[in-house]
């Protein structure tokens, strides 16, 4: 039973039973002042807290107070916590108290010192997100398990204001073209380009920080920015700033505690996405409140009401690519962010041109395209082509058993059963170099050919026992005519009278014409 409670059943006994004071005490068990109490408010009155002494810290809080002071002039990183004032105390006095003690002290004084210098408190005004205004954007950090290798990678965000519909991708770093790849594939997610995007200030957008909001903005993100026609804003530096974006501050720690807990394991960099844009979906159906017309509704339905105030695509997608140029080794590799990417052997020794992605790397040498792969997660990793060295492998077929680039082409299903059987029986019948040469022309049909066609070619050739390219070239195109269309049904075509030319056939060879 609550004091309340208590007081209120006094009461009632009093106006009905008309009991004195001590009967009330006798029959509630309780103190007859606790009765005088009841019949003069309904209400208990309030716990006075008592004053207690600090026996301990008391004779200290002026040396306190005296760190704190000292600290408005020291820099921000290199002030005192409450932990390190115990740890003073400590070592320098001989006082030992508790942590949490010391920081309830702190906080007292530092308010009192805040108080004493007239800093001011800060207040937050309450804000109206009004659909397809504003999106923000951030950067998070967290580990995943991929190909069996925990590495640590870049989770971006951008999160809009009004629907708080996000959009998350996980990248290898935060450079240039994962930023604005990030930013092309958010807009085609939410089939539209929000007026303002609100950054911190990241290097790939501002290059330096001038006064105020001034920025030196990168050329590429100004590009960016023009090519969708979004407004920019900096939020302030470091901490003070942070609340200009909190929403997307929010989602980022949101989304990698709920869907990055525990630790991802998959395959491939691009499973990943693939199961992070899933997660997206799913969060389509949380509850927001304070949006849309009544209290409150779901993201997705949110995001249809936002969608229409959204500025429409461009036709052309930016291209976000950094352009870098690159030599090649003797390896017929270059080298990009810290990871090998073959290219054809005729190359060695030259200088390339290199499109890098967020996801792909493209070789570009004397205007045409000659290599593209996938972009390597793990450091001085290794991404080879079997068709780069196939004219050096023809050379030196003793390198081919052993070869990285063959090892990678079985992995990934690009050399089959059927190579494998071609190259075992041309190797016992022809020997080691001829049945690898056999084998390298048979390789070089796929620059040329679907793949689906040459394994035709090769299992037509092994089906007659034969190891020749030659023959494997034949079948390759025998499977390619067979897979071809019949030409269209259409009216007959007419056939000549050829009759006249067969009279010919019967005049002997040297029979002289008479012909008048």
């Amino acid at each position: 039973m609550s004091k309340v409670e208590l007081y209120e059943k006094i009461r009632l006994a009093r106006r009905d039973d008309a009991l004195s004071i001590r009967a009330l005490a006798a029959r509630f068990g309780v103190h007859r002042r606790d009765v005088r109490a009841a019949l003069a408010s309904p209400e208990p009155a309030a716990r006075k807290t008592p004053v207690r002494a600090a026996p301990v810290t008391g004779p200290w809080h002026e040396w306190i107070r005296e760190v704190l002071v000292a600290d408005r002039d020291a820099p921000r990183k290199q002030r005192h916590t409450a932990k390190r004032i115990r740890d003073r105390l400590a070592e320098e006095h001989g006082v030992l108290i508790s942590e949490s003690q010391c920081r309830t002290v702190v906080a007292r004084v530092r308010a009192q010192i805040a108080a004493e210098v007239g800093t001011p408190t800060q207040v937050f005004v309450p804000q109206t997100r009004l659909p397809g205004a504003e999106a923000e954007v951030d950067w998070g950090k967290f580990d995943a398990v991929i190909g069996g290798e925990t590495v640590t990678l870049h989770l971006f965000s951008m999160w809009l204001a009004f629907s708080t519909n996000a959009f998350h991708r996980a990248y290898v770093n935060e450079a240039q073209e994962s930023f604005t790849d990030a930013h092309v594939r958010a807009f085609e997610r939410f089939d539209g380009v929000p007026r303002l995007v609100r950054y911190d200030n990241l290097k790939t957008a501002a290059t330096k920080i001038l006064k105020g909001r001034d920025r030196t903005e990168n050329d590429r993100f100004i590009a960016l920015r023009s090519h969708y026609g979004f407004e920019s804003f900096f939020c302030e530096p470091g901490i003070a700033g942070a609340h200009e974006k909190g929403g997307v501050e929010g989602d980022i720690g949101w989304f990698r505690r709920n869907r990055l807990t525990p630790v991802p394991a998959v395959d491939t960099l691009a499973d990943l996405n693939a199961y992070m844009e899933t997660c997206d979906l799913k969060d389509q159906q949380r509850w927001v409140t304070g949006r849309g017309p009544g209290a409150g509704d779901r993201v997705h339905a949110l995001a249809s009401l936002e969608r229409p105030a959204l500025w429409v695509l461009p036709v052309e997608r930016f291209a976000a690519v950094t352009r870098l140029s690159a030599r090649v080794d003797t390896k017929s590799r270059v080298c990009v962010r810290q990871c090998f990417y073959s290219v054809p052997a005729r190359l060695v020794g030259q200088r390339v041109t290199v499109e890098l992605g967020a996801e792909t790397v493209t070789v570009a040498a004397d205007g045409a395209v000659v290599a593209s792969h996938e972009r390597g997660v793990h450091r001085r990793s290794e991404h080879l082509d079997l068709d780069h060295y196939i004219e050096v492998l023809w050379r030196r077929p003793g390198a081919l058993p052993s070869s990285t680039a063959l090892a990678q082409a079985r992995s990934s299903g690009r050399f089959r059963p059927e190579h494998q059987q071609f190259w075992d029986l041309a190797r016992r019948r022809h020997g080691d170099t001829a049945g690898t040469r056999a084998l390298c022309d048979v390789l070089l049909l796929h620059r040329h050919h679907d793949p689906n066609h040459v394994i035709s070619g090769i299992r037509a050739a092994l089906s007659i026992d034969s190891v020749d390219a030659g023959v494997v070239a034949v079948e390759t195109r025998r499977a390619i005519e067979h897979l071809e269309p019949e030409p269209p049904a259409g009216p007959p075509e007419r056939v000549p009278d050829l009759s006249i030319y067969d009279q010919l056939l019967t005049i002997e060879p040297n029979q002289e014409d008479t012909t008048p």
